[in-house]
């Protein structure tokens, strides 16, 4: 690595961090004074509104706009070296546009290890916290109890509860079918559920029927043990409980739904994937950014900041348009989150084939 190659990846980092943090910190200024009523109602203490909050509130967002503070670092600082004739002098001196993009490069790698890093392991825990802060002393949105849940809980087999309590583990009015193909071979119904623990369900006041061809089997009981492969958390589950996993307790969840056949699980697999395709943003923002200004031009720094602004604002927008489509099955939760970074890819390949000329 040679001194010019430290002094651009000291450049980048250095506009990164400084822009990052100067961005952070008037987020957590308009935040704290919209929410500064709802903490002295609910007498939170200082402790937990900086450990339980803010100390997760600022990794979380800092991650989401982080491809907006690499595309506008880079544009900024390499504005001013184009402007100061840098890259002029740079290039003068023999070396390439190809050589001269490596340290961004090496730059945007390290951003990608430190976004995947955060978006798979340190942010989902810290949504949690967050999500449970606010829903304790600001807006109240948990549910303690779920209506109607319905599932598959095995090839075959299907659980359908009424309703059931998170606090008590009870769940009332329920049943157990198992199919063979489209043939009903058993039925369980029972007055209430149970949940005990290691995926053992009671059945009480339950009629079991089995059914044989044309001959049925009826089981009348106070009490029916049996294994059910469910846990009672995923009777709660929403789009949002996505984000508040870790990438291996993601990855088999999506595996175990699709087994089961669920049809939630298009926002998790949005999710697994939005965790690949938003730090490989980092390369293309900063694709974007170099060969957007890295050319002197008529109207300095503010011509590319205003692009560059315009340009990651349909970004992110794109971005946030794009997984409403797997939500409706327009596409598939790949499409629809790769699609936007495809599109920036396939123009700053173009930008940058006409500017290395």
């Amino acid at each position: 690595m040679k001194r010019l190659d430290k002094y651009i990846i000291g450049k980048f980092l250095g506009t990164f961090i400084f822009s990052i943090v100067l961005i952070m910190s008037i987020a957590v200024i308009f935040d704290l004074t919209e929410k500064l009523d709802n903490f002295f109602e609910n007498q939170v203490s200082m402790r937990e509104i900086i450990l339980d909050y803010y100390l997760n509130f600022i990794p979380y967002y800092m991650n989401m706009f982080s491809p907006l503070f690499i595309f506008i670092s880079v544009i900024f600082f390499t504005s001013k070296l184009a402007g100061d004739s840098e890259i002029i002098a740079i290039l003068a001196s023999g070396v390439s546009y190809h050589r001269f993009m490596w340290p961004y490069f090496v730059s945007a790698l390290l951003l990608f290890v430190f976004s995947f890093w955060m978006t798979g392991y340190v942010i989902p825990p810290a949504s949690e916290k967050m999500l449970t802060f606010q829903d304790k002393y600001i807006e109240h949105f948990s549910r303690e109890n779920a209506r109607n849940v319905q599932m598959e809980v095995e090839p075959g087999t299907i659980l359908y509860i009424e309703s059931f309590q998170k606090r008590t583990n009870l769940g009332y009015r329920a049943s157990l079918e198992h199919f063979d193909g489209k043939k009903l071979t058993m039925r369980i119904t029972a007055d209430r559920i149970h949940y005990d623990s290691a995926y053992n369900w009671h059945f009480d006041k339950f009629v079991r029927r089995d059914f044989d061809g044309m001959r049925e089997t009826l089981t009348r009981g106070t009490r029916l043990d049996t294994i059910i492969p469910v846990l009672p958390k995923e009777l709660f589950y929403t789009a949002e409980n996505a984000q508040m996993m870790p990438n291996p307790e993601l990855k088999q969840y999506i595996e175990i739904q699709r087994k089961r056949g669920s049809g939630n699980v298009q926002a998790f697999e949005t999710e697994w994937w939005k965790r690949w395709a938003s730090p490989i943003g980092a390369f293309i923002m900063t694709l974007l950014g170099v060969t957007m200004s890295s050319k002197k031009v008529r109207g300095g720094m503010g011509k590319n900041l205003g692009v560059g602004l315009t340009l990651s604002a349909l970004y992110i927008l794109f971005s946030t348009v794009s997984t409403t489509f797997s939500v409706n099955g327009v596409l598939s939760p790949f499409m629809s989150v790769w699609l936007p970074n495809f599109m920036f890819l396939a123009i700053g390949i173009v930008l940058y084939i006409r500017v290395s000329r």
